[in-house]
């Protein structure tokens, strides 16, 4: 999937979901979970059980500038304002200010604190300066791959820019021809990245600017190795942005590898996203029991806006026609689904036409959807890691939600 941004409207191909989405030849990325590994570690239900902590009132941040007051190109001044951008965030203020400087960053931050826009901006603002730049974005899923993409659309409306994605689930083939039209801005996932540099269709001893987001999900995903061998292709002189919502002796290996010892370290992280969801157990029985019980729930009007996490694959989608013919609206995303379908049905759930969205732990991580009112784990995770990523997709933007996880009757098994 490629986009091209020339003169909007007939130019902005960020857009290119299969024919009409943001990029061309959109497709997979991470290492799904989702075929319902056997849950080897017990996890101390009592976990599942907390009381929402109440949002306290923050002191307003005080910004350090505005975004009509910078330095930039006027047409991407013109596109930040049309996003209804006024004052940066707190990681976007202390972020792309040392980033137009040419600073590497090490930023650890929460999802949803707009760090996004905090590299994307000075990034186009680089290739606005200097067309031949490139700009290598990795991320650990497909779903924040299309989300970054999405952004990078409507930044560089009317520009003249050209990217690719290189993620899995899409045609590898259409991937190729885009790279051999040598752009400025590449998307991907891992895995993809690999594949494509192993078939010498991609070349990264050029790209002077790469940004790493998720790392800490990335690692947890399994794609260390994948990293480090990605960096060794890279330019030595480069910028190097470096994301993540956590810091561990892995991560650390890997700041210290791709950063420079001068780098700005920038640091908004909050409290656990799980401080502001209600989060209690519901005590079923027989499988059929189980099922009652979820479309009990789900009837209930208060359930707005619902992401229910399956363990396996197979599950998803039998849960999925089940709740169809009774009537929901229901749509599913697992790591066996095409790009399209998942992009497709991501969309719904955004929009509204669906309210519950049946997910593996695919959807637990990358997976940025506002105002999700409930998340049921219909299994029980296989790490308390897990359940935290879960139930991280609600209670978010200063709101409290819900979560509830199904668990047999005390000495039973489903």
């Amino acid at each position: 999937m490629a986009f091209r941004n020339n003169n909007a409207p007939r130019g902005n191909s960020f857009r290119g979901r299969n024919n009409n989405s943001r990029f061309q030849g959109r497709g997979g990325g991470g290492r799904s979970r989702g075929r319902g590994r056997r849950n080897e570690s017990f996890i101390d239900e009592r976990k599942f059980i907390n009381k929402a902590q109440p949002i306290e009132a923050e002191a307003p941040y005080v910004h350090s500038f505005e975004f009509s007051e910078l330095l930039i190109n006027d047409i991407l001044k013109k596109n930040i304002a049309s996003k209804g951008f006024n004052k940066p965030t707190p990681i976007q203020d202390q972020s792309i200010p040392h980033i137009l400087a040419g600073k590497d960053i090490l930023g650890i931050a929460n999802t949803g604190t707009g760090k996004t826009a905090a590299f994307l901006i000075p990034l186009i603002e680089k290739v606005a300066k200097n067309p031949n730049e490139k700009v290598l974005i990795i991320t650990p899923t497909r779903e924040l791959a299309e989300q970054i993409g999405d952004e990078l659309y409507l930044l560089t409306w009317d520009l003249r820019m050209s990217g690719a994605m290189c993620i899995g689930g899409a045609s590898i083939g259409n991937q190729i021809s885009q790279l051999r039209r040598n752009p400025q801005f590449i998307v991907g996932t891992p895995g993809r990245l690999k594949d494509l540099l192993d078939r010498k269709v991609l070349n990264l001893s050029n790209f002077k600017s790469i940004v790493l987001d998720e790392v800490d999900r990335m690692l947890d995903m399994g794609f260390i190795n994948d990293i480090k061998y990605l960096i060794g292709f890279l330019a030595q002189e480069r910028q190097s942005l470096f994301f993540s919502a956590t810091m561990d002796h892995k991560i650390e290996e890997i700041v210290n590898m791709i950063l420079k010892k001068d780098r700005v370290r920038v640091s908004v992280k909050k409290g656990e996203t799980a401080s502001h969801v209600d989060q209690d157990v519901i005590r079923v029985g027989s499988k059929e029991e189980k099922l009652a019980k979820l479309e009990e729930l789900l009837r209930k009007d208060t359930f707005e806006k619902v992401l229910v996490f399956i363990n396996m694959k197979w599950h998803v989608d039998k849960l999925e026609k089940e709740l169809r013919t009774k009537g929901f609206k229901v749509e599913s995303i697992h790591g066996d689904k095409r790009q399209s379908q998942r992009s497709r049905a991501i969309e719904n759930f955004k929009s509204g036409r669906a309210n519950i969205l049946l997910a593996t732990d695919v959807a637990a991580r990358g997976l940025d959807i506002s105002n999700i009112t409930h998340v049921i784990n219909f299994d029980v995770p296989n790490s308390y890691e897990d359940y935290v990523h879960r139930i991280g997709r609600t209670g978010r933007a200063n709101k409290t939600g819900t979560a509830l996880t199904f668990v047999p009757h005390r000495g039973q098994s489903y």
